[in-house]
């Protein structure tokens, strides 16, 4: 049974304005009316007591292990790449999981707002659970991307259903808080994914990294299964619209999406690595997604409010910007965590295990300031300024990180991570917390998509782009000291990083050590550049007071501006 309170419109929601009476939502309800008018006794129920507490406690979890299982396989990667022998792979561990969820995420948006939260929120899990499965399972390192890739798929869904639970559960003047804290358990499962991931790798198999999400799975079913989720407007599964449902998710924007994703991407993982820059292959990849990009938009345009993705949303200040920040932002947290674990396990000689407590900085500046910031947006009303003093302190962060040798003291690499994690935490929730406020309930969904489309687009492309500078410079810097280290670079690139000291020892070691310390560095220079990104973009989202906001219009070809102009007041 849930516990509710509820309240019984003869017509819209209390609040409302009068255009969401006379708008049509032919193509999100297939019936051509109005679902208030249709459905003048449809009730807006938020849970409470237990049932709103199991519900917020199951999303919460599952954004958790969303984010889990982006950063856990940042210290057991060495072990992946050891029993694979595929160090040049290393991109696509996390990039195929952001592929994956940014092919997606569009079309997750639409499901959403076509199909029940709840039953769409666990189908998505369920496809994550598989592709952790797989993973872990994995014999050969194709098959590993392969989990992957399933994995980020299920992610789409679940990153986004957890926002659109949230916003559907709670009240607008409780949304801010809890967002802060959901995203804080987001970035916990960010941050001691090193660690995690480190311990089993150390003590049991780096494959309980990913077993370990079945068990915790089976809590976010059970929790979410027998409790209801309100719906923002009128949702039936009956067969007589399950067809109008399916003909409204727009499926040949997706089926052009997709590839233009799939084709960009890997254009930038085999640039320079399989295949040369100017080769045919990748000119013809990257070629092919933008020209199969630029008919998804046509095509978009053509479909008007009934696309996928709604062009009147894409121009809409508020969503472009948090999607262009997000893009940034998300990045901006990604770059470095890869590579200092990589930092620490080869310089260091670290454990994976002992990898993931030297980046214990990282994880305490993100978890508190995310949960801060979370906490003074929505007592202050202005979210803003937590991204500007993010988008700083990163680059700053990133600026000190890219000093990193091997003599680099502790106090400093402390103080470094400090910097980074602080600053991630301060631009985790913002751009969130801007859409749940700004954006009229029942469009959440593909405002979200939108937005997190973008984020996990940045993510994959920064991922790949820093395998590529760090994998170039490390086989460059090798080169230039193969006569000090009498070892073909190849050979130690394939080794991995967890047998460096297998190969080469005393000056020989030095060397090697040295040039993958300026590899890393390197890296740093593309967090830098991210972080000063989120600084252009970030003003966009405006200098807007959540507390005042008022009725908001719902976001359409005729009026996409209106909501940013009428609803703060």
């Amino acid at each position: 049974m849930t516990e509710t309170t509820s309240y019984t419109p003869d017509g819209p929601p209390p609040g409302a304005p009068e255009t969401w009476q006379n708008h049509s939502t032919q193509n999100q309800t297939g019936a051509g009316k109005s679902p208030f008018s249709e459905n003048a006794d449809l009730k807006s129920e938020y849970p409470t007591g237990l049932s709103v507490t199991l519900i917020l406690t199951s999303v919460t979890l599952a954004y958790f292990l969303f984010f889990l299982d982006l950063a856990v396989i940042s210290t057991a990667t060495p072990a992946i790449t050891s029993q694979f022998n595929s160090l040049v792979d290393v991109g696509w561990y996390g990039g195929a999981y952001q592929l994956g969820s940014a092919a997606f995420q569009p079309l997750s948006g639409k499901i959403y707002s076509q199909f029940p939260i709840k039953w769409t929120f666990l189908v998505f899990f369920f496809i994550f659970e598989v592709g952790s499965a797989i993973c872990g399972a994995a014999q050969s390192s194709p098959m590993f991307i392969v989990g992957r890739t399933i994995a980020g798929i299920g992610s789409a869904g679940v990153a986004n259903g957890a926002v659109t639970t949230i916003s559907a559960v709670l009240p607008t003047q409780k949304q801010a808080l809890f967002m802060g804290l959901n995203m804080g358990m987001g970035q916990l499962g960010l941050a001691t994914g090193p660690i995690i991931g480190g311990a089993f790798t150390t003590n049991v198999s780096w494959r309980w990294c990913f077993y370990i999400n079945l068990p915790l799975g089976a809590v976010v079913g059970g929790f979410l299964l027998f409790n209801n989720i309100p719906e923002p407007k009128h949702k039936s599964l009956h067969m007589g619209n399950l067809g109008t449902a399916i003909k409204s998710l727009d499926l040949l924007g997706f089926m052009l999406i997709c590839p233009a994703v799939v084709m960009f991407l890997l254009g930038l993982q085999f640039g320079g690595n399989q295949h040369p820059w100017d080769s045919s292959i990748v000119i013809g990849l990257l070629v092919g997604a933008a020209v199969t990009f630029a008919l998804f938009l046509i095509w978009e345009y053509r479909q008007g409010d009934s696309a996928m993705v709604p062009f009147a949303m894409l121009k809409h200040k508020i969503i472009w910007s948090a999607a262009m920040t997000m893009f940034f932002s998300l990045s901006s947290v990604l770059v470095a965590d890869f590579y200092i674990a990589i930092y620490f396990q080869a310089i260091h000689d670290d454990s994976p295990l002992m990898s993931g407590v030297h980046m214990l900085p990282i994880t305490l500046g993100l978890v508190l300031f995310t949960m801060v910031s979370g906490v003074l947006i929505s007592v202050l009303g202005y979210y803003l300024p937590f991204l500007l003093a993010g988008g700083a302190i990163s680059a700053v962060g990133y600026g000190l990180l890219s000093t990193l040798s091997s003599s680099t003291s502790a106090a400093k690499w402390i103080g470094y991570q400090v910097l980074y994690g602080v600053a991630g935490g301060c631009m985790a929730a913002a751009p969130y917390i801007a859409i749940q406020n700004l954006v009229p309930a029942e469009q959440i969904p593909v405002a979200m998509a939108i937005v997190i489309f973008w984020q996990n687009l940045g993510a994959s492309t920064s991922l790949i782009a820093a395998n590529a500078i760090f994998s170039n410079i490390l086989r460059h810097q090798l080169q230039q000291r193969i006569a000090e280290i009498g070892v073909s670079p190849d050979i130690i690139v394939d080794a991995g990083v967890r047998s460096i000291r297998k190969l080469v020892s005393g000056s020989q070691l030095t060397e090697v050590l040295a040039a993958y310390a300026k590899s890393v560095d390197n890296v740093m220079y593309l967090g830098i550049a991210v972080s000063v990104a989120v600084l252009v973009f970030a003003p966009g989202l405006g200098w807007k007071d959540i507390r005042k906001v008022k009725d908001l219009q719902a976001i359409t070809k005729e009026s996409p501006d209106k909501p940013e102009k009428e609803s703060v007041k």
